[in-house]
């Protein structure tokens, strides 16, 4: 399966289980691979054919600077929820979401959680 990658997405927003991070926000990152055949799209150079990843990145920048939650991992699956939703060449998506400074006592670099969807739950 071919792969479109958009990487290094940065956002700010309000999620997190403290109130502190409800309330100042902080920087977040989102890196999506999307699995679909780029073959017909490829041979034929039409963006009909293909997945428009500008448009991916704004369906992103909605969720990740939208409605707070507590968790990135919930940010992940609703990411992979949208894209299904939206593209329906997408067979699968990859979603990593970055969380740069997470509040945890001790040094970090950041934490993060990456998950893994095919369409249809195959």
């Amino acid at each position: 399966m071919d792969k479109i990658y958009v990487n290094g997405m940065v956002f700010y927003g309000y999620h997190g289980v403290y109130p502190e991070e409800q309330k100042l926000g902080q920087r977040f990152y989102a890196d999506v691979v999307l699995h679909a055949s780029l073959q017909a799209a490829g041979r034929t150079d039409d963006l009909k054919l293909t997945t428009n990843y500008g448009t991916v990145y704004q369906e992103i920048a909605k969720i990740m600077t939208g409605e707070p939650v507590k968790l990135i991992e919930t940010l992940a699956e609703r990411i992979a929820m949208k894209i299904f939703a939206d593209f329906p060449l997408v067979e699968a998506v990859q979603v990593r979401i970055t969380k740069p400074s997470a509040p945890i006592p001790g040094e970090l670099q950041s934490a993060a959680v990456e998950i893994f969807r095919e369409r249809d739950g195959k």
